[in-house]
């Protein structure tokens, strides 16, 4: 007689969701206060964004109010973590962007011209992330934008 073995089906193991979350962190504030520095604001609309003082005393920050838009997806870890594949954008120009792909890729293409080819490229490549590199340069690249507003 033979038995039968109920097996549970293969769950996806989620890896190093920790250092992805704190990367996740580290490129959306750099990406937003990069924003605030350039543009002041909306990189697409040009919306200005200000230091909200609350009624408690606290500052809420401008880059706090803009969000992080990427161009390719968050999926693609190749360029998930890469300047080039993310804006600061204003809540209403994100989800304008979000729902309609053609003018995605057309501001894409306004902002970052032959770059956008290059984006693509480097989605593509094939090889691993050094995330212990991209964590470096990330504080690096915080550090510099952070002592600019400052």
């Amino acid at each position: 007689m033979t038995k039968f073995v109920m097996v549970k089906p293969y769950a996806k193991r989620k890896k190093n969701t920790k250092e992805v979350k704190k990367l996740d962190e580290l490129f959306s504030e750099y990406i937003r206060r990069r924003a605030i520095k350039v543009i002041g604001g909306c990189e697409r609309c040009g919306l200005q964004k200000y230091d909200i003082l609350k009624d408690n005393g606290e500052v809420y920050p401008a880059w706090k109010q803009l969000q992080t838009s990427h161009i390719i997806g968050r999926t693609t870890h190749k360029v998930r973590w890469d300047e080039d594949n993310a804006f600061g954008l204003c809540a209403g120009c994100h989800m304008y962007l979000e729902h309609h792909p053609i003018a995605h890729e057309k501001f894409a293409r306004e902002m970052l011209g032959d770059k956008l080819d290059l984006l693509v490229a480097r989605s593509t490549a094939k090889g691993k992330v050094d995330k212990g590199a991209i964590k470096l340069y990330l504080q690096y690249r915080l550090k510099e934008v952070e002592n600019v507003e400052t």
